[in-house]
């Protein structure tokens, strides 16, 4: 499988960046992490690795880079407002430095974007806001509403709320969507969910269905046994689903 390693420094995070690609060409894969994951975590789980038949077949191609989640939600020291300005930060390098990359790596004209756990949340935000870029999403055991506490998982904004935090939680912005271009795009979109049926965000995402379907947005919401939140599930996931 070929395997690159790209490093470079973001003017707009004003640090540097790293990302891996597996791959030749093939559909191209968008993977953000988990919440403490970095850039090579799918091929430290096995994921990567679940994918190899497709990527060495030249099907898929494989770009699995930073989440940065210790610089935005899960940075305790920034205020909420600065939280969310850091997480704007991170969407405008992956539209404007990552994803002109891709397109001059691989000429292939369908992505996929891909993440579990918080990567789940960062992959609809991204392509629920900027659904013409995409074509199919693929997001595993996510919590799609960060402001929800459920469990021993508290609002990560801390009752913070304004309009950076309604337009990037999908749960909040697209009931408001009715005769915005954007639905068009998103009903044109393969969306892809999967949960574990004893998963702590499972009522988050029968949420999200509900509201994908009152929209008229095709989409599948797949339910695994037990929690599945964790790499053996998710290896099997990716392998049916990617």
């Amino acid at each position: 499988m070929n395997r690159e390693y790209l490093r470079w420094y973001s003017p707009r995070l004003h640090r540097d960046m790293e990302l891996l690609v597996f791959g030749h060409a093939g559909a191209k894969v968008l993977m953000f992490p988990t919440r403490e994951g970095r850039f090579f975590e799918y091929e430290q789980l096995g994921i990567v690795g679940s994918l190899a038949d497709k990527v060495n077949a030249g099907q898929l191609q494989l770009y699995c880079i930073e989440g940065l989640a210790e610089e935005s939600f899960y940075d305790r020291r920034r205020h909420p407002a600065d939280r969310m300005a850091r997480h704007a930060a991170f969407e405008d390098y992956v539209l404007n430095e990552v994803l002109p990359l891709m397109a001059a790596k691989n000429d292939n004209d369908c992505t996929i974007v891909h993440g579990c756990s918080l990567g789940a949340f960062q992959a609809a935000s991204l392509v629920f806001r900027h659904p013409h870029l995409f074509r199919k999403l693929v997001a595993f055991s996510g919590r799609y509403d960060l402001t929800m506490q459920v469990e021993s998982f508290g609002d990560l904004l801390d009752g913070y709320y304004d309009d950076q935090v309604y337009f990037h939680t999908p749960t909040h912005f697209l009931p408001g969507l009715d005769g915005d271009w954007r639905l068009e795009k998103l009903r044109q979109l393969d969306i892809v969910l999967a949960i574990g049926n004893a998963d702590p965000f499972l009522d988050n995402n029968l949420q999200l269905s509900q509201l994908l379907g009152q929209k008229g947005v095709r989409h599948s919401l797949h339910l695994w046994d037990g929690r599945a939140h964790r790499a053996g599930a998710w290896r099997k996931m990716a392998a049916l689903y990617i």
